[in-house]
């Protein structure tokens, strides 16, 4: 395996780990949802502590479940078409949407999220609601970790795409998960 397809296989597997722990979260997200429901509407009793947590369980999800999807190939695209490609035309396409939209897109948003979370962080921005949760600067956060994610994964798919086009690997690399 050359250096290239070592790389791809590292943020492979690194996406793959993230969206396995994503996955519990879903878990996580619903008995929050349970838990507000129950307590609001059975026992009269309310949290805006468990609310907030509610979205930022949800945007967790969101946010870091991006790069996993991508690599799953499970973003929107003109499927229609892309289906009936061959490897070699699916990896050029792949290659041209990677570069031209994916990694400037990524980069718009890092760039443009910067100050803005950085700002958060300077006044550790915490919950306007009486009893919220204590850590929004935290959740804006996730405005600079999913751009990194969603690029590295980007990165491999480039990656990926110039080896299927090399004819160095017809098969893209991707992590040992069945």
């Amino acid at each position: 395996m050359n250096l290239l397809s070592k790389i791809a296989l590292r943020i492979n597997q690194f996406s793959y780990g993230v969206g396995q722990v994503i996955s519990w979260l879903t878990l996580l997200l619903v008995i929050l949802v349970m838990t507000v429901v129950i307590s609001r509407y059975l026992l009269g009793v309310g949290s805006i502590a468990i609310q907030e947590s509610v979205s930022y369980v949800h945007a967790i999800i969101f946010m870091l479940g991006l790069a996993f999807t991508l690599q799953r190939g499970g973003h929107v695209r003109v499927d229609i078409f892309y289906r009936e490609f061959s490897p070699r035309r699916k990896a050029a396409v792949d290659l041209i949407g990677a570069t031209i939209f994916l990694l400037p897109l990524c980069g718009l948003i890092l760039v443009g999220s910067w100050d803005y979370v950085m700002a958060s962080w300077a006044i550790k921005e915490t919950s306007s609601e009486t009893g919220g949760i204590a850590a929004v600067y935290l959740l804006k956060t996730l405005m600079i970790i999913m751009p990194i994610t969603l690029g590295l994964q980007g990165i491999a798919q480039i990656i990926n795409s110039i080896l299927v086009l090399a004819k160095a690997n017809e098969n893209i690399a991707k992590p040992d998960n069945g």
